[in-house]
């Protein structure tokens, strides 16, 4: 597993919260892309990696998309819930 080399952007409050959600459920990003595939959303494994470093906005689609293939609620990642 590679470690992120630069830090965190300003892009999206959300990149975080996916990296480390996708990381307890012990699934790489090909698995994240894979499930978000199924559900319509083409994300690249470039993309992904720039929402996580949150170098890349999110759209409304994907961020729903998102939560659901996490198992989280969309006020979870974007820190209205406690966690």
């Amino acid at each position: 597993m590679r470690i992120r080399k630069k830090t965190l952007g300003n892009s999206n409050i959300v990149g975080a919260k996916i990296e480390a959600r996708r990381k307890e459920l012990g699934m790489k990003q090909i698995d994240l892309l894979t499930q978000l595939q199924i559900k319509g959303v083409e994300l690249t494994a470039s993309g992904l990696s720039k929402l996580e470093g949150q170098l890349r906005g999110v759209c409304d689609y994907e961020l729903v998309a998102l939560a659901d293939v996490l198992d989280v609620s969309i006020n979870w990642l974007v820190g209205k819930e406690d966690d």
